[in-house]
């Protein structure tokens, strides 16, 4: 995978996303035994967000600085870029300064411009269209907690976001069954159905897209949710709250149709009394937080593997 980009999990092999998900399982276990494990002492990340961000932020940064490296935050508005220099010529000069690009953006076609004209490898911190260093984090979250993931079932229940195609795309990879409801007119991109459903051919993964969320999370092993208001969807808040709430919310009872050990799972920043209730995102089966401290293991991966 080395000198590899990472835009989304499409363009990776199911052995290549399950090499990722063993490599982030090692190198955490390597930092709660305090194994000083050092690839990429001396490399240098670059890391563009164009949106705010916490843990895409703060997980990189960490995860450079335990694999010995060190990155670089820049701000879409504070760089040139932000005043009309080409999205070309900024990913020609920044492989003159680092080993890595991660970029958080709004479109993925800007990313997808940056990695044909830079030198180094682009990781996706985040586009319009996938998420897929969460997803990654997700799985690895997943397996912790139930194990083999061969046979899973995830629920996805909400909008069709990039975080919902990105684990299309990563449940596909690893055989876990995925089934997704959303709104009508607020479905997953169809291209990472496709896909799922492709790979799902191969792996063993079933593949379900529809409307409605009990059929999705009866049964499920895991239920998963985001926002129903992403960040630019901000002039549609209204609209989209009458159209997912009540229904779509993750409430108790709706949690209660999932298996009896199912776990509840959040990419976070979450919006209590919205997409998901308090009872649910803080009872004793979320793990929303291992999730997130699992984003600077994943990341960890990612960069150990690509740079």
């Amino acid at each position: 995978m080395r000198g590899r980009d990472f835009l989304t999990l499409r363009d990776f092999s199911s052995e290549e996303v399950s090499l990722l998900l063993r490599t982030a399982s090692r190198l955490k276990e390597d930092s709660a035994l305090k194994v000083s494990e050092e690839p990429l002492r001396g490399k240098t990340l670059l890391m563009i967000f164009q949106k705010p961000s916490t843990r895409t932020r703060v997980s990189f940064d960490v995860a450079m600085t335990e694999l010995g490296g060190h990155a670089i935050s820049l701000s879409w508005v504070e760089m040139q870029i932000g005043r009309g220099e080409t999205i070309a010529d900024t990913g020609r000069v920044l492989s003159r300064y680092g080993d890595a690009i991660m970029a958080r953006v709004g479109s993925h076609e800007d990313l997808e411009e940056l990695a044909r004209h830079a030198e180094v490898p682009v990781i996706n911190g985040l586009s319009d269209l996938c998420h897929p260093a969460q997803a990654l984090s997700d799985l690895l979250t997943v397996q912790e907690k139930k194990g083999d993931l061969q046979g899973l079932k995830l629920a996805y229940v909400g909008d069709g976001s990039n975080v919902c195609n990105s684990l299309l795309a990563g449940c596909a990879q690893v055989g876990v069954d995925i089934s997704v409801a959303c709104a009508r007119g607020y479905e997953p991109d169809s291209g990472f159905v496709r896909f799922a459903r492709e790979r799902g051919a191969e792996t063993g993964a079933q593949v379900w897209v529809g409307t409605d969320p009990i059929k999705a999370v009866k049964g499920a092993d895991v239920v998963y949710t985001d926002t129903f208001v992403s960040m630019g969807q901000e002039a549609e808040r209204e609209n989209r709250i009458k159209t997912f709430i009540p229904r779509y919310q993750v409430t108790p009872e709706l949690f209660k149709r999932a298996r009896k050990d199912a776990i509840f799972m959040h990419c976070l920043p979450a919006h209590r009394g919205e997409e998901v209730l308090s009872e649910v995102i803080d009872g004793p089966r979320s793990v929303v937080w291992d999730q997130a401290e699992n984003r600077v293991h994943a990341q960890k991966a990612i960069l150990a593997s690509i740079i």
